[in-house]
């Protein structure tokens, strides 16, 4: 019950707090109340631009699943790769690193330059920044299996694929899922920050970043707030997949929910 009464009072107090910034803003700066919109009309700026922000919301979303899934499908592939070779992980970890330092600021551009505007410029940012928590989390989950394990495989005669396909990946998935998880959370960042250098309005439709762009042009803070709620929604929604996922694949055997099941 807390689990789900701590947070809504947290919330209360922050519409609350909010409600008292715009007062105090309203009595002492009233030229400035554009800058911190009430909670009420963040609601109805939302509802007002629901024809713009819905499409909006779809192009957004459709980055953020597709970058996504090549980071999962990719990332899958070249742990598998690298947890078979140690020469393989010491040859392509630093060029890893240099990808994950490389500002997407700088790689946006690049993107734009060579594929143009649109969803798969949008969906290669996303993919970039989703990528390395799952590479990294899963090779560490597949070179981490329990060595008593390893040997007992071994010496029961298991080919290198049955010790990698029934034991590591396996042992993989918390490891796995931890990478999912924070990339989940990542993904519509990457799609709002490939919508806002990358995306455009091409069929009268742009996404969320693009959005922000326009509102932001024309001092429409209430509309801002409420793109950004919505940004977070389609993170939570991820998130709420990926954690699903986690619990039906880990639950019947894995320890940490042993645990919460005592």
């Amino acid at each position: 019950m807390k689990k789900i009464l701590l947070p809504l009072l947290v919330g209360l107090l922050m519409i609350s707090a909010m409600y008292a910034a715009r007062g105090y803003i309203d009595t002492f700066y009233p030229s400035q109340k554009f800058m911190l919109p009430k909670p009420h009309e963040i609601v109805a700026a939302a509802y007002t631009e629901r024809d713009a922000l819905a499409p909006a919301t779809l192009s957004t979303a459709t980055g953020a699943v597709v970058g996504l899934a090549a980071a999962i499908a990719i990332s899958l592939a070249l742990a598998l790769l690298m947890s078979l070779s140690s020469w393989v992980r010491a040859g392509v970890f630093p060029y890893l690193m240099i990808l994950q330092m490389t500002p997407i600021i700088v790689l946006a551009p690049i993107l734009l330059i060579w594929i143009g505007p649109g969803l798969a410029s949008v969906s290669i940012i996303t993919f970039l920044i989703s990528f390395f928590p799952l590479v990294v989390n899963t090779t560490q989950g597949l070179v981490s299996t329990d060595r008593n394990l390893v040997d007992l495989f071994r010496m029961s005669g298991a080919t290198r694929w049955q010790e990698l396909l029934l034991l590591r990946v396996p042992a993989a998935l918390p490891y796995f899922f931890t990478g999912l998880r924070i990339s989940a959370v990542l993904a519509p960042i990457g799609a709002v920050v490939g919508d806002f250098f990358a995306g455009n309005s091409g069929g009268g439709v742009g996404g969320l970043g693009f959005m922000t762009v326009i509102y932001s042009s024309n001092l429409n803070t209430a509309a801002l707030f409420a793109t950004a709620g919505i940004c977070c929604l389609v993170g939570f929604l991820l998130a709420a997949v990926v954690q699903l996922l986690n619990w039906w694949c880990l639950h019947q055997w894995h320890d940490s929910y042993a645990q919460r099941d005592r």
